[in-house]
């Protein structure tokens, strides 16, 4: 993408007479969000249940309430009494994250542009709500930004599903609201998100380990979201979350020769997900002679309860196992500055083009007209398409052809019962 950077002083004295410059950009920067009330646990895994696990899982829908209540048993347990009432600090580093990207948005666009934070799970910040705040306030072009750092089905793919929902609530009019949308989509294969994720190890293998720990026996563990294989078609982020590990590797490798994948996995039963998992991943590290384990979360930009809980009860696990071994547990890039700093930066150029293209002009009853006009182009053209070949082929081939295809169907339907 095109650097905007040296170009920011020359637009920015261009905005002041440009007859747009009445239009202002909502950046609506959409997390996973964590309750903080235990009371909203049933209500949470609900929500979850019903955007997550039906991408993959085939769980009826009648079963997503009762299972709900039943998970948020095992998370009272788990956090409440097993780790003396945890809360997540997701939300308030994602706040600070919503903040800073903000302050850096101002400092160009001035109060042309408000970012407006979104929960995929937790209420009063769902996309539907935050979207008629949005509208209220009279923005009319948004820029989705889900900060997560991969495109999935389970990442960004439910927070522009709620997004569609929300946007389709809240056009009420004839003409709709939105004049201009602009997606971001995952930064996986960022330069300068790469760089920071490999000077955070070596900073901190530096100043924590090295001083009892050769480079050659420090394991460095790189952490990514566990994905299930088979997500119903969709895709699950796997290719993305491992070309990241790829990238990360390849700025290590060089001082640190012990490196490994770890996928956080929720495992579930008659599901196959990544591998391997951190747990056999920091067992396959000390074979090969690791006495100490570095683990950097690469797939997760805002800390959250599987980057801190999960990741401790793995360490405690092996630790009991293991206590020779050393095991340091480091953050995700949260709100250091200078993510915050890129992440602005990547909204950048985009910003730039809402506040400087023409207003859409979308009018959603005119939809059933559309399908009109285009089933009667494919049809002419199909009509037309059959009549010039009828010649061609005989009745016999044609049928042949046909029973052929069927016949795939068939396979094809089958394959997706053995799946189920």
């Amino acid at each position: 993408m095109v650097t905007t950077s040296n170009l920011t002083h020359t637009h920015t004295d261009a905005l002041h007479t440009d007859p747009k410059a009445g239009d202002k950009v909502a950046v609506l920067l959409m997390g996973y969000g964590e309750v903080e009330s235990y009371e909203d646990f049933a209500n949470y895994n609900e929500q979850a249940l019903n955007l997550l696990t039906a991408k993959f899982a085939p769980v009826p829908l009648w079963l997503y309430p009762p299972l709900a209540k039943l998970l948020a048993i095992f998370d009272l347990h788990e956090w409440s009494h097993q780790h003396g009432n945890f809360v997540s600090p997701h939300n308030e580093i994602f706040e600070a994250q919503r903040a800073g990207i903000e302050s850096n948005l101002k400092d160009r666009w001035g109060d042309r542009v408000k970012v407006f934070k979104a929960f995929n799970f937790c209420a009063p910040h769902l996309p539907e709500q935050v979207l008629a705040q949005v509208k209220a306030e009279g923005y009319s072009k948004v820029l989705i930004y889900p900060l997560l750092v991969v495109d999935s089905i389970f990442t960004s793919g439910i927070a522009v599903e709620q997004v569609n929902n929300a946007l389709n609530k809240l056009s009420t009019e004839a003409e709709h609201w939105v004049k201009g949308i602009r997606y971001i989509p995952s930064f996986f294969d960022r330069p300068d998100y790469i760089k920071l994720l490999a000077q955070q190890v070596v900073d901190n293998v530096e100043k924590k380990l090295a001083v009892a720990h050769l480079p050659s026996q420090t394991g460095i563990l790189l952490m990514n979201h566990g994905c299930p294989h088979k997500a119903k078609g969709f895709t699950s982020g796997i290719d993305e979350s491992q070309e990241l590990y790829e990238l990360v590797r390849k700025e290590l490798m060089y001082r640190y020769p012990l490196i490994s994948i770890g996928w956080l996995n929720h495992d579930t039963p008659m599901i196959e997900w990544t591998q391997p998992d951190v747990t056999t991943a920091s067992k396959n590290l000390m074979d090969l002679g690791a006495t100490a384990i570095v683990y950097m979360p690469i797939g997760f930009a805002t800390e959250n309860h599987e980057t801190l809980l999960d990741v401790d009860h793995i360490i405690e696990g092996l630790r009991k196992k293991r206590p020779d071994v050393t095991y340091l547990r480091l953050d995700c890039v949260n709100e250091h500055p200078e993510f915050v700093a890129m992440a602005a930066q990547w909204a950048n150029p985009l910003i730039e083009e809402l506040l400087e293209e023409a207003d859409m002009m979308v009018q959603p009853s005119m939809a059933e007209q559309v399908r009109a006009q285009i089933a009667k182009e494919f049809h002419q053209h199909d009509g037309h398409h059959g009549h010039h070949d009828h010649g061609s082929h005989s009745h016999g081939s044609h049928s042949h052809g046909s029973h052929n295809h069927h016949g795939h169907d068939h396979k094809e339907h089958a394959h997706h019962g053995h799946n189920h």
